[in-house]
């Protein structure tokens, strides 16, 4: 396998946390510009999610049935004339049909790279590239919104759409230059209604598949809820400057890519599952001290009301053990969920990152739903997820 191709299939997945990140700083600049109200800028981040969990339904047959590397160049060139659609749009309605159309396109750039991971590789091998694959990727996430907000000092939020279009034609290019076919002639499927319901409804039964597949997914209900509820608590409740909590971001997403790297290096001497599970348990933990600090705080206030104390850096503490090993955990349940399924890859990585979006939805209505001012809701959800995915563990063959 070349050594660069990790590389360009890692930045090929990151065109989806660049195109979800990127002009989050620009949405008030948005909304006064196209007339819209305040606030409703954020429909086009429903659009976005929306379109990234069915397309991705959509593409994963595709790809088992075309292959992995035509889809690909069709869905990378619709995504790039999507995103400069965006970057034309005079209407948020406009705006937001235009990025629920890249993310439908898009959603080829999620699941191809990863069915191509299974075509060359399996079990624990499948782990270790998965781990490469997220050092990649999990760069983005942390420059994306920064550099988003840096650029806007100098350009509109028009320019900042132009530039992921650039990103699309840039990944267009680097597919049809150095992509090589994974998939095998023989292991096409036919592209027909039935025949791909059944596929799905076969893979669902597969409890090898089933229960390490629910383990990734949930793992987007934990990234959901990091995100929904940290930016809120740190700054609303902990009074923390956009800037620290950048920083923050970045210590937390740091630590996670640092996991994976860590867990690419144990895979060398222990068995995939044996990691997932250590991982489960060490976030496990970091989301019990994480909760009991949160309801401790909670409780310790003057009579006024007010916290005497937060316990900012041993809560954050918590945080880092309960989230860090998600670089571990994410990786070794994929190539577990993956392990049987071979010819499948396509739809099997499709339902399991449409999953993964799905339950990363619930968690910011969950969140939406519960009182703010404290850790508690935070601190709760993580320890449901976790223990939810230690249970599917345990279940798994």
């Amino acid at each position: 396998m070349p050594f660069w191709l990790p590389i360009l299939l890692g930045t090929l997945t990151a065109v989806g946390p660049v195109s979800t990140d990127i002009y989050l700083p620009a949405l008030p600049e948005m909304e006064q510009q196209l007339g819209s109200a305040p606030g409703t800028g954020s429909l086009t981040m429903a659009a976005w999610v929306a379109g990234l969990a069915i397309g991705q339904i959509i593409v994963g047959p595709v790809t088992d049935r075309f292959g992995r590397r035509r889809p690909l160049l069709v869905g990378t060139l619709f995504y790039a004339l999507a995103a400069a659609g965006c970057a034309l749009s005079t209407s948020m309605p406009m705006l937001c049909f235009f990025r629920a159309f890249a993310a439908l396109m898009g959603a080829a750039s999620l699941v191809v790279p990863n069915a191509c991971v299974r075509d060359l590789t399996v079990g624990d091998a499948t782990a270790k590239m998965m781990s490469r694959l997220i050092l990649i990727q999990g760069v983005v996430p942390i420059l994306a919104p920064a550099l988003g907000g840096f650029a806007l000092q100098f350009i509109s939020w028009r320019d900042i759409f132009w530039a992921t279009s650039l990103y699309g034609v840039v990944g267009l290019l680097a597919v049809f230059l150095f992509l090589p076919e994974t998939l095998d002639g023989e292991d096409r499927h036919p592209m027909r209604l039935w025949p791909i319901i059944v596929r799905y409804g076969q893979t669902l039964k597969d409890r090898n598949y089933r229960f390490n597949a629910l383990i990734w997914m949930v793992q987007g209900f934990v990234i959901f809820t990091y995100l929904t509820a940290a930016p809120f608590l740190f700054e609303s409740v902990y009074a923390f400057t956009p800037f620290q909590y950048g920083v923050l971001f970045g210590v937390m997403a740091v630590c996670m890519i640092g996991s994976s790297q860590i867990n690419a290096w144990l895979l060398n001497y222990y068995h995939s599952r044996t990691l997932l599970r250590a991982g489960l348990a060490i976030s496990c933990v970091g989301a019990v001290v994480l909760l009991g600090l949160a309801i401790w705080s909670a409780l310790d206030v003057d009579a006024a009301g007010h916290l005497r104390h937060i316990y900012l850096w041993p809560l954050f503490g918590a945080m880092l053990c309960a989230l860090g090993p998600g670089g571990c955990i994410g990786p070794n349940a994929m190539a577990g969920a993956l392990l049987t399924q071979g010819r499948n890859a396509g739809v099997a990585t499709a339902l399991a990152g449409t999953g993964q979006y799905v339950f990363g939805i619930l968690a910011s209505v969950m969140f939406s739903w519960l009182p703010v001012g404290t850790a508690i809701p935070m601190g709760g959800m993580l320890l449901a997820a976790f223990l939810l995915m230690i249970l599917f563990a345990r279940m798994a063959p």
